[in-house]
């Protein structure tokens, strides 16, 4: 998916539909040229509603659409028939979205299974006919409710991306390079920090014909967690991977440092991500002899797995996928 096609963010004005007056309407015909109230609720007013489709991989279709308006309800008739509902208006989501009130930022809801439907904003109750009003003290009520007026709130919608694994890393750690070369992912690629600025998706085969899911995640840096660099913006997705692979390049000063670091800019970021499953990848092995690897692991941060590999030559990237899977299916 290019760049631009993909969107994890849209802002939009919701406005829910009015609900329809009731009737003070009076039954009349020949028989009874004085009948008493027989006057219709009104219709409720349309939903903007939220419905989940696995089919969707983005946020896409709603990008330029600011304003989303549903129908008002009908006016109630005679012989107490009710008015139509307004049209709801169905927005549809990929699974992962998250819904939130603009002005508080506080979630809503979030939409995880197929199916899903939610309401986002109510439309507006009808009024009661004429009818509702009768009384032993009132046989004639001239007066009905009006409809509740419906809702105009803005909502944002963020997309969480669903994956089996997610790369976490600093920029040019070498994660669109392994995702390239162990699925069909076509990620961009180049030798600076950032390249990748969209999150790409590729299914990973593994033995007997199974696969799993890996989520190349745009690049962390410290204060990620502020909203740095590319911040808030895309650590969103790694909540939703089960497992969490670090990449860190066996070139760097210190892999214990780096690790810990993208570890505290998790932790800062939300707190639960340390529960998930997490696996330490040392890229670009294939930059080292076996005296620099000795060194390395004398720096490695005790209590992690770990596995040495090359994207560009293929060494270790069996042993990778092996160690992966022994952890989604919590073989550990």
């Amino acid at each position: 998916m290019s760049e631009r096609n993909f969107v994890d963010y849209v802002k939009i004005c919701c406005r829910s539909g009015n609900g329809g007056p009731g009737s003070s309407h009076f039954f009349r015909d020949r028989l009874q040229p004085r009948g008493g109230p027989d006057g219709g609720d009104g219709g409720r007013g349309g939903h903007i509603i939220i419905k989940a489709n696995p089919q969707l991989w983005t946020l896409l279709h709603l990008k330029y659409r600011k304003h989303v308006l549903a129908g008002h309800g009908e006016s109630g008739g005679s012989s107490r028939k009710s008015g139509a509902n307004g049209i709801s208006e169905i927005l549809e989501v990929p699974l992962g979205t998250v819904a939130k009130d603009a002005e508080t930022g506080e979630i809503e809801f979030e939409v995880t299974e197929e199916g899903e439907e939610y309401i986002l904003v109510e439309g507006g109750k009808g009024g009661l006919g004429n009818a509702h009003f009768k009384s032993s003290t009132n046989q004639s009520p001239q007066y009905a409710q009006s409809g509740i007026p419906g809702k105009e709130e803005w909502k944002i919608l963020e997309l969480k991306l669903l994956a089996d694994v997610g790369l976490v890393g600093f920029p040019n750690a070498g994660k669109s390079t392994l995702l390239s070369s162990i699925s069909a992912a076509k990620p961009k690629i180049g030798d600076y920090p950032f390249t990748t600025l969209t999150p790409n998706l590729g299914i990973v085969g593994y033995r007997n014909n199974r696969s799993f899911v890996m989520a190349d995640i745009p690049g962390i840096i410290e204060k990620a967690h502020e909203g740095k660099g590319l911040g808030h913006r895309f650590l969103r997705h790694i909540e939703r991977n089960s497992l969490l692979l670090f990449i860190i390049p066996s070139d760097s000063d210190s892999i214990k440092e780096q690790y810990f670091i993208l570890l505290k800019e998790l932790e800062m970021f939300n707190p639960e991500l340390l529960h998930k499953p997490r696996f330490l990848g040392i890229s670009k092995s294939d930059l080292i002899d076996e005296e620099l690897k000795e060194l390395i692991l004398e720096d490695m941060p005790e209590g992690v797995h770990f596995s040495f590999f090359s994207a560009a030559t293929g060494d270790g990237l069996v042993q990778l996928k092996d160690e992966i899977w022994k952890l989604l299916v919590k073989e550990y």
